[in-house]
């Protein structure tokens, strides 16, 4: 540096940070990644309220490419009024500099931002600049002493375009990094004495017949120009002229550089000397020398060619200064046209233009250019430091990987450095998307095709695993995992860098671009050059993306390599970083349309972790068609910069993580905003190729399916190809809508400008959404939606609030144009609105975005999406709702069934000496009272399934569309519990009947037993007899009294039941069948055979005939052990027949007939109906028997005669009974009666423990009880079984749920546990009635007399009505004749209900049969778990899974994974053997099918809901999903043949490799089990 600068003060700098609040950034310590988060000053556009607010005003301003940055140097005026008041002509006013600190010269805040920032921030204010039309620091002052640094760095991002004359014909271009390119440089310095701005000259002759405003260099006369500067004086900048290749509006024919010292020349004699050397030429603007700058004129050299002075004559001292002037010219002996002067009577433009004149003829004699990046030697030569010094390291590296592509063609190039990403790659996501759609199997069948296909997926797989790193890729990788992370990113733009530069002579790749838009344009298109052509410009690329691609792939086959370094499985942690870090990811590789998604999820998972599980996203994609400003948009939103130029040539789908502050955190509620920018949907010149509009489907589906806010960028409403994209993104949109997904979708209008254009574009807008319903009917009929007819039943949609109106980008013709500060502003308001606007009821993190990324691939990999879709997150969702719905229902069963014991109870208790018409009467209001309770219920529960789906944390939007199911699911539930209510009520009703009858028989019997025993004691008192002689004579009275007893009527069960088979058919015209059988008593001992008369006649092939046959007597053989398993359940409890155990029993046969009904004549049902009945009437008559014999009352009578004998000995002996009689009426009465609550309540019990303890998971979800079987089926790995399973599912689910039962209550002596609790509960109760019972309903106590027993014991038995039922007989018989007090035989009884609770207790801890006891309890636990698992119990047409959607009734039937159809008794009918086939494959294959339900007809297996329309068969969510039943068909293959009279199935040769583990694993996978 030379001695002859004036040294700066050196605390001038620090003193202005200090005032901008800048100096903590100093030196280079203010980041990017800093600016790029999103918190409040990002979102919204506040004011300057403080001279610290201006940094950041204008960065953010400039990150949104908006020219008003240059604004926000001063605070704004508090009171404007207050200068109205004042008094002008107040010299006093102006004499101090007020508001001076309030005020920052734009050139000294370039500077400071500049001297804070990093290398990389300098770049992107250096591209955002240029991008502005501003001029850039070239040379920028240090400040605080006399030191500058060369900006080289700092300029190496800008890329310009620009058209020269010579190629206007051809319309051709170039493409240049503005630091390499060869240019004509113009410097323009002044002297100390200059009253002429050159910055205002220079911006007239770069902006000279077009953009007159356009203030590339501030001046003086600019906002914030004119304040006095502080640090900015030795400032260089530089700026660009680049024609655009119209002579009539272009000033100069090519581009030129031209760079503006700031402050004279004296005082910058460093900077003034480095540009004079590297210039074309250097333009000096003065009014005057002085000796000093004569002398630092003289001592430049070559000043003839290069000199040029600029002289602003002034009427004051004109002579002298002139003289000067004149004196330097002649002693430089510059030529006459070297020397401009401005006379005073011509203006500053005038002036100008005669300038660019001068500009313009030295570019004619010109013979040198110079490049930026050329400077740096000479800065070298100066001492003048620079800034890419300190990231040599990291240029050298970058610069040995560009120099290995040498000569050789890219194409060859990437071949082997970046070898994963070629054929191999693009072969395997063929394979994979082939495997799905499954469209070339030809002859082969589908699951040995299948097989094929991932037999070669592995051997690609294993070939791409074999890889070595190349040298290339090896040095990438080390430095790209550089801990330093400076070095990182210096080495990662140094990359970038050196191969833009290497592409841009080598390849040319422009031209290639501009071959293809050639092609394009002709009429007669050719395809094929059309497809090479693009093929060629992908080839031809070379990018950093194609490094980072490679780096994923590696990892992502690492897997295939038995030796994984260590430096390839930190590559997920290095990725996340440089997320973190603002660099973009590719999600989805475009070229090979395939996503590496091991390499993806473990990235993602990584980053997840590095921010400690916080990562709640807000995902935004732009779409659009390519070239329509979307990467643009997406930059000046959130000052990215995804690339814009036509440099990229990769396709895909990149993303980039912003951070969002802590200060809009809880506000936005998430934590980073995801963007999605995609390649753009092809041009149109493209959409003939072949995979055009697969590829552009594919690409919408995915990242609006990811996206919570889709930004369409419209364009061109009328052109062809906008229609065509917004027809792909209706489609989307749909697809979105039937999933669950409610993405928001903003409409931006580009290139709108003016006040009215909200207003003038109503009618556009309304021509817009026409096209929308128009495309959205089209859409939802393709999709199989006709419901759905506008755009608004697919998304909320608002033509105010969803439409953006935007004006371009740039004022007039770039390159020149300056930028339009309304295209920001339109922008920034956009952003503001969006983000305040956008509420989701679920927010995803990182895991849910994956599981989003994994099924939306899956299913737009199958051309039918709704039909292919399926997602875990679904499955949880819908699974969750299951669990609660599950546990609702078991409430709602619960609460009537508890309602209903204590209703039984009380009908039971009812008075004997009520009248028939009176009990029907009660039991008419219990009905009316349950109808009631079960409306209450139901409200309930339709309240908990709304209140539901008003959450925020399950995804309930994802399974709205299940919501009516649940609806339906409950009133079903509804309806059926009041069937069973009321049904149970009759019973009551016809048991206490049928008992009163017995009890009024006791009653008569009693009276004259008791009345001869009383006879018989006054006889005997007149002597003196033995206990011996006593018992003899009450033999005589006993026989005598009961010799006349008879039992209880036997009802005829076998008419019963045949009168409700013949009223279950009463509607059908069936009796001339039923006609000829007057009795059931010999039916149904045979089997039943299957006939072929069963079988529909329009079964015509005999071979299918024989089939369906055979199906029947299958279903036949099914029902009948089901309807076997019911009967017996009813038979063994302690009930007396009733007429609603035959009408469920038909009910059931109905039930399990409905799914076959097409395949058999209505003969069949009745023939099987009437075989049923015939035994269950048997087993009905012995029920109703064993009843019989219960009540019989001479059994009763003598079941009490040894009490009556002891009643009689102690009256006649006069002996106290209190002890005595307490305790029988204990035993007989009490205990019978708690035994009975235990049994009726035990079972509501055990349900309980079963499904809130640890034992509640098997029973949660019907998927999950699923998966419980299934797996302990592999377990058992026994062959009956699993044909149990398939063909006698009921039965089996029913065994199964028994075994599980029995064994948890065996465990820990729960059922112990769980009758000693209900022991607890009664005996409370009890004892509290008995205390209750000791008094009055005054209060006052009973009196301690004979006459109060009977008082006490009616009081108790009112008081525990509800709870147990007493028998009213058995309570006379054993208090016949009490002899004891009150107050003393109720101590007794106390005593005796201790008792009664030890024995009791000690009974319980030693039984035995569990088994019995579950198969005698009133409620059946089994069977209330099977309710709530078993579900409606149809099964796959194909292969008889059965189906797994809650409740009864719904509207689809589905399962989570399907079997082979040979499993399911499917066979081929040609060959006979066993179908291999899964009907997953089948469904969305071409192949055919036929079978009874097609009366033999074929038919299309993807038309299947034709005949099967309430079946949903999706494909199997993955390839490993079916594994289990493959391995299962394996192992037992010639058994199940054997078992189904069929041959063995065709086994594709990969099935036999499968593991017991791999089947376990795939049944995970299909049942989503971590």
């Amino acid at each position: 540096m030379s001695s002859q600068n004036k040294e700066e003060d050196p605390t001038v700098l620090l003193n202005f940070l200090s005032q901008l609040g800048l100096e903590r950034f100093h030196p280079n310590k203010l980041t990017l990644r800093s600016l790029l988060e999103i918190n409040r000053n990002s979102v919204y556009d506040e004011a300057v309220s403080s001279v610290e607010d201006i940094p950041w005003c204008f960065l953010r301003k400039l990150f949104k490419i908006n020219a008003k940055c240059r604004n926000c140097t001063q605070l704004p005026n508090k009171d404007d009024d207050e200068e109205d008041n004042n008094d002008f002509f107040d010299l006093d006013l102006y004499t101090a500099e007020d508001s001076a600190d309030n005020k920052v010269n734009l050139l000294d805040l370039v500077v400071a931002l500049f001297l804070c920032a990093d290398s990389f921030l300098q770049q992107e204010m250096a591209l955002k600049m240029s991008t502005c039309q501003f001029s850039v620091p070239l040379v920028l002052p240090h400040g605080n002493n006399s030191q500058c640094t060369l900006m080289v760095w700092a300029l190496r991002d800008i890329v310009k375009e620009w058209r020269p004359h010579e190629m206007s014909s051809s319309k051709g271009f170039v493409e240049e990094n503005i630091v390499q390119a060869e240019l004509p440089f113009f410097s323009f310095v002044r002297l100390k004495n200059c009253s002429l701005s050159k910055s205002q000259c220079l911006n007239h002759i770069l902006s000279l017949d077009q953009y007159n405003n356009n203030n590339m260099f501030i001046h003086r006369d600019m906002k914030g120009g004119d304040h006095e500067r502080k640090i900015a004086n030795g400032l260089v900048e530089v700026c660009w002229y680049l024609p655009c290749g119209r002579e009539n509006t272009d000033t100069f024919p090519k581009p030129i550089a031209v760079a503006n010292l700031r402050g004279d020349i004296g005082r910058s004699l460093t900077q003034f000397s480095f540009l004079f050397q590297v210039s074309t030429a250097t333009f000096v603007f003065l009014d005057k020398v002085e000796e000093n700058e004569h002398e630092i004129l003289k001592s430049l050299q070559d000043v003839r060619s290069k000199l040029f002075l600029v002289v602003n004559r002034k009427a004051d001292n004109a002579r002298e200064d002139m003289m000067t002037v004149r004196n330097t010219v002649k002693e430089l002996d510059l030529p006459q046209s070297s020397v401009k002067i401005k006379e005073q009577h011509v203006n500053v433009i005038d002036f100008s233009e005669k300038l660019s004149v001068t500009i313009k003829k030295s570019m004619t004699n010109l013979k040198t250019t110079t490049t930026i990046e050329n400077m740096l030697d000479k800065a070298v030569e100066l001492g003048l430091p620079e800034d890419e010094s300190m990231s040599d390291d990291q240029k050298k590296v970058a610069e040995e990987i560009a120099k290995g592509i040498g000569v050789r063609p890219i194409p060859e190039y990437k071949n082997k450095t970046l070898p994963l990403q070629g054929d191999n790659w693009k072969k395997l996501s063929q394979l994979e998307m082939e495997e799905w759609r499954l469209k070339n199997a030809g002859d082969f069948k589908l699951e040995e095709y299948k097989s094929q296909l991932q037999t070669e997926k592995q051997e690609i797989m294993k070939e791409l695993g074999k890889h070595k790193l190349s040298k290339a890729m090896n040095s990438f990788i080390e430095q790209s995992s550089e801990q330093d992370k400076v070095k990182r990113d210096f080495f990662l733009k140094w990359m970038n860098l050196k191969l833009n530069a290497h592409l841009q002579p080598a390849m040319k790749l422009s031209k290639l671009r501009h071959k293809l838009t050639e092609e394009c344009n002709k009429k007669e298109k050719d395809g094929k050059e059309i497809a090479e052509l693009d093929q060629a410009l992908l080839e031809s690329s070379l990018g950093i993306e194609h490094y980072m691609r490679e780096m994923g792939l590696i990892y992502e086959f690492s897997s295939q390599s038995q030796h994984t370094d260590d430096q390839i499985s930190r590559l997920p942690g290095l990725a996340a970083e440089m997320l973190l870090d603002g660099y973009p990811l590719e999600l989805l590789d475009g070229d090979a349309s395939n996503i590496p998604q091991r390499w993806v999820t473990d990235v993602l998972m990584e980053l997840h972790n590095q921010v400690g599980a916080k990562s709640r996203l807000l995902v935004l994609t732009v779409l659009g068609v390519q070239s329509t400003g979307k990467s643009t948009l997406l930059n000046t939103m959130f000052g990215v910069q995804f690339p814009v130029s036509s440099g990229r040539c990769t396709r895909g789908a990149y993303m980039l993580f912003l951070r969002v502050g802590k200060d809009m955190q809880s506000k936005l509620n998430y934590d980073f905003i995801v963007l999605i920018d995609t390649e753009g949907l092809r041009s149109p010149c493209l959409a003939q190729l072949e995979d055009s509009c697969e590829h552009d489907n594919q690409l919408a589906t995915f990242v609006i399916g990811l996206s919570d806010v889709t930004i369409i960028n419209v364009a061109m409403e009328n052109s062809t190809e906008m229609k065509d994209f917004l027809q792909i993104a209706t489609h989307a949109f749909l697809r979105m809508k039937q999933i669950g997904k409610k993405p928001v979708c903003h409409f931006v209008h580009q290139n709108v400008a003016g006040v009215s254009a909200h207003e003038k574009n109503m009618t556009e807008r309304k021509h817009l959404l026409e096209q929308l319903n128009e495309m959205t009917k089209i859409a939802a009929e393709m999709e199989k939606h006709p419901s759905i007819q506008l755009f608004t039943d697919v998304l909320d949609y608002d033509l105010d609030k969803n439409n953006w109106n935007i004006p371009g980008l740039w004022h007039g013709t770039p390159p020149m144009a300056p930028v339009n500060t309304g295209y920001s502003e339109a922008v920034a308001d956009f952003k503001k609105n969006l983000l305040e606007t956008v509420k989701r009821d679920h927010v995803s993190d990182i895991p849910e975005f994956l599981e989003w990324i994994k099924s939306l691939w899956r299913s737009v990999k199958l051309e039918n999406f709704i039909f292919s879709f399926r997602n875990t997150l679904v499955a949880h969702a819908y699974d969750n709702l299951c669990k609660e719905f599950n546990q609702w229902e078991w409430e709602f069963r619960k609460e009537v069934s508890r309602w209903k014991t204590e209703t039984e109870m009380e009908i039971q208790n009812a008075d004997n000496e009520s009248e028939l018409h009176d009990l029907n009467e009660m039991v008419k209001s219990k009905k009316s009272e349950v109808s009631d309770k079960i409306k209450k219920q139901q409200t309930k529960m339709h309240q908990k399934l709304q209140d539901y789906f008003k959450r925020k944390d399950r995804h309930v939007n994802l399974i709205m569309k299940y919501k009516s199911d649940f609806i339906i699911r409950i009133n079903g539930l509804t309806n059926e519990i009041q069937h069973s209510a009321n049904n149970d009520l009759d019973c009551a009703l016809e048991c206490k009947k049928s008992s009163k009858d017995a009890e009024d028989l006791q009653r008569k019997h009693r009276e004259v037993i008791e009345e001869q025993v009383m006879k018989l004691l006054s006889d005997c008192k007149k002597c003196t007899l033995s206990d011996e002689e006593l018992e003899e004579e009450f033999e005589k009275v006993w026989a005598a009294v009961t010799v006349n007893i008879s039992g209880l009527k036997e009802q005829d069960i076998s008419a019963k039941v045949l009168d409700q088979l013949r009223r279950h058919f009463g509607n059908l015209n069936v009796n001339e069948e039923l006609q000829i059988i007057t009795d059931l008593k010999e039916i149904g001992k045979c089997q039943f055979e299957a006939k072929t008369e069963h079988v529909k006649t329009n079964v015509v092939n005999f071979l299918l005939q024989k089939d369906v046959k055979q199906e029947l007597q299958s279903l036949a053989d099914s029902v009948i052990a089901s309807c076997t398993k019911f009967v017996q359940d009813t038979a063994k409890t302690d009930n007396d027949y009733h007429d609603s155990f035959t009408k469920d029993l038909l009910e059931k046969v109905d039930e399990s007939l409905k799914q076959s009904c097409k395949k058999f004549k209505s003969l069949f049902a009745i023939d099987l109906k009437v075989h049923i009945c015939g035994f269950a009437s048997r087993e009905f008559l012995h029920m109703h028997r064993k009843y019989l014999v219960q009540r019989d009352p001479k059994i009763k009578l003598e079941e009490k005669k040894k009490q009556y004998l002891t009643d009689f000995i102690d009256l006649y002996k006069e002996r106290d009974d209190s002890q005595h009689k307490a305790t029988d009426y204990v035993r007989f009465c009490i205990k019978p009666a708690v035994e009975e609550y235990i049994s009726r309540s035990l079972g509501v019990d055990i349900v309980d423990e079963m499904l809130t303890s640890c034992h509640s998971s098997e029973y949660s979800s019907r998927s999950f009880f699923q998966y419980n079987i299934q797996k302990q089926l592999l377990q058992k790995d026994d062959f009956e079984s699993f044909v149990k399973y398939i063909t006698r599912y009921e039965i089996f689910v029913k065994d199964w749920i028994f075994q599980h039962v029995l064994q948890k209550m065996s465990e820990g002596q729960t059922l112990c546990k769980l009758k000693n609790k209900t022991l607890q509960v009664i005996a409370d109760k009890i004892t509290k009635a008995l205390k209750q019972s000791t008094k009055r309903s005054d209060g006052t106590p009973l009196p301690d007399n004979q006459e109060s027993i009977q008082e006490l014991i009616n009081n108790m038995r009112k008081n525990l009505n509800k709870d147990i039922s007493i028998s009213v007989e058995d309570e006379k018989t054993i208090l016949f004749q009490i002899q004891s007090k009150c107050h003393q035989f109720t101590e007794n009884l106390f005593k005796s209900l201790d008792e009664l609770k030890e024995e009791l207790q000690e009974g319980f801890s030693n039984s035995g049969d569990i088994s019995e006891t579950l198969k005698k309890l009133p409620t059946k636990p089994q069977d209330e778990l099977f309710k709530q698992v078993f579900g409606c119990g149809q099964q796959c047409p194909f292969c008889k899974v059965p189906c797994e959607a809650g409740g009864k009734e719904h509207k689809e039937h589905h399962a989570a994974v399907h079997r082979p159809q040979g499993l399911g008794m499917y066979k081929d009918i040609d060959t006979g053997e066993l179908v291999e086939t899964l009907c997953t494959t089948d469904v969305h294959s071409e192949c055919l099918f036929k079978n009874a339900d097609t009366e033999g007809k074929v038919h299309p297996y993807k038309d299947y809901t034709t005949y099967y329309p309430d079946w949903l068969i999706p494909p199997d969510r993955t390839i490993g999903a079916s594994d289990y039943w493959k391995y299962v068909l394996v192992k037992y293959n010639d058994r199940f043949a054997e078992e189904h009279n069929a041959k063995p199935a065709v086994i594709p040769e990969s099935w036999r490799s499968i593991t017991k583990e791999q089947a376990l694993t795939g049944l995970k996978e299909a049942f989503n089990i971590k």
